[in-house]
C-alpha cells in the first residue's frame, strides 16, 4: 500500500472519497443494513466515524454512485435510485440555553421547508416536521430518508441542569416519533449518537427501531476490526515498525494495546479505534491522540452524586442490560463508562448472563485516570499527570517518606460535595494512583472494605503496604507482620520496605504511616 492519506477528522463522505483519503471499505455492511431494515439505531463512543458513516448513508441515498466507485456496494446496488435526505446534524453546537436546540431545530426545519415547498406557518416543531416528511415524499415521488447525527447530545449537554435536560428531553421525543408516526412517507432512518437513553429518555417512544449498536453483525460498522488491519495496513505497519525499531509482530502487538480492544456486545470482535489508529500510523508513533475531552457535564455531575467503586467494577459481572441504557434516574456510572467508551466488555459468563468490564486498552486507561485524578482532587490534568510522574521517581529513588507526604497532598485536594464515603473515596482515590502509576513501575493492588494491599516494584526496591481506616499505624504494621506480609520477599536482593498506613476518615486523608 502507497502512501496514505488519512481521514483524521474527516466527517464528509465526498470529500474523503474526491480527494484521495484512505477509506476501509464498509459498504457490503452497509448495503446488507440498508436491505434488512428501515429504522435503525446506533451509538458509538467519539472520534469512532459516526459522522462519517452518516454522510456516506446520505452520498448513497443521493444517488452519487461516482462516490462508490471501487467499493463493495458499486456492484451490490443495481438502481442507485435517488430519495430526498433529511439530515439533522445535532453533534456539532453546544446546547446550553433554553432557545438553542430550539433554534437548531427551526433553523434546519426552515431550510427544508425552502427546499420542498411547505409552508412555514405557527407550527409546532414535530407538526412542520411530519409536514416536511409528507411534503417531501409527494414532491420528490420516492419516500424519504432520515439521518440524524448527535440524537442525544442536547440532553447529555444539559446534564446538571435538570430543568433543561427535561425540556431537552420532551422537546427531542416528540421530535424523533414523528418518524414512528410518518412511517408510510419513509424510506430509511438512521439516528446515531454516543449513549443509548433508556426507557426514560428521547428514546422511549421509538420501538420502531432496530438497535444495532450491540448486535455482533455490525459490530465494527464503525471502527476497524483486526482483519481490517492486517488486510489493509500491511506496508504502513512495516514503516512503523522500522520507524520504532521493533518487528512487525511488535508493531501489531503495541497497537492492539494502544487502541484495540472494543467489544460492543459480548459476543463481538475486537474494534480498534480508527482516530487514533490513524494518527499513529501516520507519525509512527504509540502516542496518546485521543483526549479524554468528551467528559460531559452529564458524567462529572454523575460522578458527584454516585458512590462507586472503581476496582469493583472492574472485577463483578454486569447484566448486559444494564449497559444498554442510560436512565436520568439513575445515578450508577457503569453505563455511561460504558456506552462513552472508557470500559468496554472484557469477558462473558453464559451461564450467569454477566459481562466482567474492562478498559478497552492503554490510551482510554491513562486519559481516563488522568481526568479522575483530576475530578478528584485539586490538580488539573497536566499538573494532576506530572504529580503521578513525581510519585513515580520518588519510589524509584527509594525515597517513601516524600511519596507518601505527595500522596497526603492529593487527598488535601478532595472536592466538597462528593457523595462516596470517606473510605470508599480513599479506595478510588488510591486505586487511580497507583493504576496510572502502573504504566511506569510494577503495581500489585487488592482491595476490600477492610484494607488496600499493595506491593509496589522497582529495580532496586520493593515496596509492601497496607492501608486500614481504623487502628493507628503502629497496629497496621503489626498486623503485617503478624500475616507475614514479607516473608515470599526475604532472599530477594532488593530493598525491602515495609509500610502501614492509617487513614482517617474524618479528616479525609492520610494520618501516619510508619516506615519499616
Amino acid at each position: 500500500m502507497s502512501e496514505n492519506k488519512y481521514p483524521v477528522g474527516i466527517r464528509g463522505f465526498g470529500k474523503l472519497r474526491s480527494e484521495g483519503y484512505f477509506y476501509v471499505d464498509k459498504t457490503a455492511q452497509i448495503y446488507k443494513m440498508i436491505n434488512a431494515g428501515s429504522h435503525y439505531f446506533l451509538h458509538r463512543p467519539r472520534r469512532f466515524g459516526k459522522s462519517l458513516l452518516v454522510s456516506m448513508l446520505e452520498a448513497f441515498f443521493l444517488g452519487k454512485k461516482e462516490l462508490f466507485e471501487g467499493l463493495a456496494i458499486e456492484t451490490l446496488e443495481k438502481e442507485w435510485t435517488v430519495r430526498p435526505v433529511l439530515h439533522l446534524d445535532l453533534s456539532v453546537q453546544k446546547y446550553d440555553t433554553q432557545d438553542s436546540l430550539e433554534n437548531q431545530l427551526n433553523g434546519t426545519l426552515a431550510e427544508w421547508e425552502k427546499r420542498y415547498g411547505t409552508e412555514t406557518v405557527e407550527k409546532s416543531l414535530p407538526i412542520r416536521f411530519a409536514g416536511i416528511i409528507e411534503q417531501a415524499c409527494l414532491k420528490e415521488g420516492q419516500r424519504v430518508v432520515i439521518l440524524v447525527d448527535g440524537y442525544d447530545k442536547p440532553v447529555l449537554d444539559a446534564m446538571g441542569n435538570e430543568t433543561l435536560c427535561e425540556s431537552f428531553r420532551n422537546m427531542l421525543e416528540a421530535f424523533y416519533c414523528v418518524t414512528k408516526n410518518a412511517d408510510e412517507h419513509i424510506e430509511f432512518t438512521l439516528l446515531v449518537g454516543t449513549s443509548r437513553m433508556g426507557d426514560s429518555g428521547a428514546f422511549s417512544g421509538l420501538d420502531n427501531m432496530i438497535d444495532i449498536s450491540m448486535q455482533t453483525e455490525y459490530a465494527d460498522i464503525c471502527g476497524i476490526s483486526e482483519q481490517e488491519l492486517r488486510d489493509n495496513f500491511t506496508s504502513e505497519i512495516n514503516k512503523l515498525a522500522t520507524a520504532r525499531e521493533i518487528t512487525p509482530a511488535e508493531a501489531y502487538a503495541e497497537l492492539r494495546k494502544h487502541y484495540g480492544g472494543y467489544h460492543f456486545g459480548h459476543d463481538a470482535l475486537e474494534v480498534y479505534n480508527p482516530f487514533s489508529l490513524f494518527n499513529a500510523l501516520k507519525s509512527k508513533a504509540f502516542g496518546n491522540y485521543r483526549l479524554i475531552t468528551d467528559a460531559s457535564a452529564y458524567l462529572t455531575e454523575l460522578l458527584k452524586k454516585s458512590s462507586y467503586d472503581l476496582d469493583e467494577i472492574l472485577n463483578i459481572g454486569v447484566p448486559e442490560s444494564v449497559l444498554m441504557g442510560i436512565h436520568a434516574s439513575s445515578d450508577n456510572p457503569v453505563s455511561v463508562f460504558y456506552q462513552t467508551g472508557y470500559l468496554t466488555i472484557r469477558d462473558y459468563d453464559p451461564s450467569l448472563k454477566l459481562c466482567t468490564l474492562g478498559f478497552p486498552d492503554c490510551e482510554v486507561e491513562q486519559g481516563f485516570m488522568n481526568f479522575l485524578l483530576s475530578f478528584h482532587t485539586r490538580f488539573n490534568k497536566t499538573e494532576a499527570a506530572f504529580e503521578i510522574q513525581k510519585c513515580v521517581h520518588e519510589v524509584r529513588m527509594g525515597q517513601p517518606n516524600a511519596f507518601f507526604h505527595r500522596l497526603q497532598s492529593f487527598f488535601a485536594g478532595t472536592p466538597h460535595g462528593l457523595a462516596c464515603a470517606s473510605e470508599l473515596h480513599c479506595r478510588n482515590m488510591l486505586f487511580v494512583v497507583f493504576r496510572l502509576m502502573s504504566f511506569s513501575i510494577e503495581v500489585e493492588y487488592h482491595s476490600s472494605k477492610e484494607c488496600i494491599d499493595l506491593i509496589l516494584q522497582t529495580d532496586s526496591y520493593i515496596y509492601i503496604m497496607k492501608f486500614m481506616p481504623e487502628g493507628t499505624a503502629e497496629e497496621v504494621v503489626a498486623q503485617m507482620n503478624e500475616e507475614k506480609h514479607a516473608l515470599s520477599f526475604a532472599t530477594n536482593q532488593r530493598r525491602v520496605f515495609k509500610i502501614g498506613v492509617n487513614f482517617n476518615n474524618k479528616i479525609r486523608n492520610i494520618e501516619r504511616w510508619i516506615v519499616e
